[in-house]
């Protein structure tokens, strides 16, 4: 039996949603976690907007003439970011998530990106220990946070939606705090409404393209990330990602009756730039 690789099309929006669905969930109950993916519904939208995307490569691996998995890779930014790679649990362990990751790896190589990146859930040991053995290396941890939307207001910190003339400005914070920026997901975000900025002084100090899974946040400070928190109308996905070594707003995030619900670990390959600033991650990176 010969495994197939090749690029995926909106066709396989379904059976990719299926797989990615129960893959995730056999993973996750085996830990007593609950699943990424909540519903197949959910996770066949998620590979519908991926495979139709063009700022998303896609791989789906084909066994017998049946699809068996596939991996993403988000070629929005400088720096690519990794997931959701998933196989069919009925062919776990028999080395299509490599294959597939191989496929992906080699694909940052042909475009010359000089960095990838990906998080992993932090009880998914076979995935660490798979990217591990490819060359990815472990760099921080992060855990999700979850609860009721907050409704706080700080002030001095106006958060408000995010607009196309605020671009220029949000990607200079992002490459101030990461080294470089994150354009491609803010514009998709502005334009779908998820986006707010913070203004304190009379300038941006931070933005998000979302309080979520799928999201990220750029900041000066704690407090600007608190101000784009407290403002979000829900926190979309298993919660919000926070730098587990980011103390001050973790402390914060409990103390507003969040709730802590998995941790993940970031992981990359080539370039790689520690934070200078406040920021939360999505699933991607």
């Amino acid at each position: 039996m010969e495994l197939i690789l090749r690029p995926g099309v909106i066709e396989d929006a379904k059976e990719c949603g299926r797989i990615c669905y129960e893959a995730f969930k056999s993973i996750a109950d085996q830990h007593r976690f609950p699943p990424e993916m909540p519903s197949i519904e959910i996770a066949t939208a998620l590979m519908s907007m991926r495979l139709s995307h063009p700022g998303f490569y896609s791989v789906v691996a084909e066994l017998n003439d049946k699809i068996v998995g596939s991996i993403f890779l988000d070629e929005r930014s400088v720096i690519a970011g990794a997931g959701p790679l998933s196989v069919d649990p009925l062919v776990m362990d028999s080395t299509i998530g490599g294959q597939l990751t191989q496929a992906m790896m080699d694909r940052v190589a042909q475009r010359r990106f000089p960095g990838l990146r990906g998080v992993v859930m932090a009880w998914h040991y076979r995935a660490i220990a798979l990217y591990t053995k490819l060359g990815f290396n472990s760099r921080e941890a992060f855990t999700a946070m979850q609860g009721k939307p907050l409704a706080l207001k700080f002030p001095g910190y106006d958060v408000r939606p995010a607009r196309e003339e605020d671009l220029s400005a949000c990607n200079r914070l992002c490459y101030r705090v990461h080294g470089h920026d994150r354009a491609g997901e803010l514009i998709d975000a502005i334009h779908i409404g998820t986006a707010n900025v913070v203004e304190h002084l009379c300038r941006i100090t931070g933005y998000s393209t979302g309080i979520g899974w799928s999201n990220h946040t750029v900041a000066e400070s704690n407090d600007d990330l608190k101000a784009l928190i407290g403002a979000a109308p829900d926190f979309p996905g298993l919660g919000f990602l926070v730098p587990s070594r980011n103390g001050d707003l973790f402390r914060w995030c409990l103390s507003q009756g969040l709730r802590v619900v998995c941790q993940a670990t970031l992981i990359t390959v080539g370039l790689y730039n520690e934070p200078a600033g406040a920021y939360l991650p999505s699933i991607s990176y």
